[in-house]
């Protein structure tokens, strides 16, 4: 009981209802396959909850995943063009926020002393406000909500704990879209090396049907042929089938 009328509290001061928000973040796990996808939908959802009356928040999302391109999606043009400000100065709220996995908020634009060149590039927009806020993803990818308003001292205390009780609860869905990419990834990294393997076992075959060598003899021939081509192994060994296979236009001249 105590814990469920903390639950309330918290919500009462924070002033937001996620249940619709809930609800809406599972349909996005199961309608994008896509993570882009997934996190544009996101920062719209995000900014349109936020919003509120003389205020529209703009809401870009940054998501950094082990050995995969930067993710980065926005609710409208002011957030891409702010991200993409930041991103060519290489430091920024956002950046800072997500170094050092605590929030970032900037109450006047105009009058940060932090980020000086960021500020002065940030000012010349629409934008007065920023907060900045790390997701919790508990795995291998690092994530920030970028939140974008374009009042002066436009997030309240009131609005940053809502920003903080949003961006929490999208980490969760976050979390399990990066792991649903993850898995992705493996399946298809899976089958493109058993296409791979496939593909490279019947050139093997062929070399050793036209050079009558052995298995080991045949592949040697193959990784020569790479090597001097400076062409990936498999790429040879779809010349060499594309050949049995009548197609004149991939020299071959396989020669143990």
């Amino acid at each position: 009981m105590a814990q469920r009328n903390t639950a309330l509290t918290a919500q009462d001061q924070a002033g937001v209802d996620l249940t619709d928000f809930l609800v809406r973040l599972q349909d996005l796990l199961v309608e994008n396959a896509d993570i882009r996808e997934f996190l544009e939908d996101f920062a719209c959802m995000t900014a349109s909850k936020l919003t509120k009356t003389g205020n529209t928040i703009a809401c870009g999302v940054t998501v950094i995943r082990q050995k995969k391109p930067v993710a980065v999606a926005e609710s409208d043009t002011l957030a891409r063009r702010l991200d993409e400000i930041q991103n060519s100065f290489g430091d920024g709220p956002c950046l800072t926020a997500l170094r050092t996995r605590t929030i970032s908020h900037v109450p006047d634009v105009r009058t940060e002393q932090r980020w000086p060149e960021y500020m002065k590039a940030a000012a010349a927009t629409d934008v007065g406000s920023i907060l900045a806020l790390p997701m919790e993803l508990n795995s291998t990818a690092e994530a920030v909500v970028n939140l974008y308003s374009p009042c002066r001292h436009g997030f309240s205390q009131q609005d940053i704990m809502a920003a903080e009780r949003v961006t929490a609860t999208g980490a969760k869905a976050l979390h399990l879209a990066v792991k649903m990419a993850q898995l992705r990834d493996a399946r298809d990294n899976l089958t493109a090396a058993l296409e791979s393997r496939a593909t490279i076992d019947t050139a093997v075959g062929i070399i050793m049907a036209q050079n009558r060598c052995c298995r080991d003899a045949a592949f040697q021939i193959l990784t020569r042929a790479s090597s001097h081509r400076n062409v990936k192994l498999r790429t040879v060994a779809a010349g060499i089938i594309a050949k049995v296979a009548g197609d004149q236009s991939i020299p071959t001249n396989f020669e143990e």
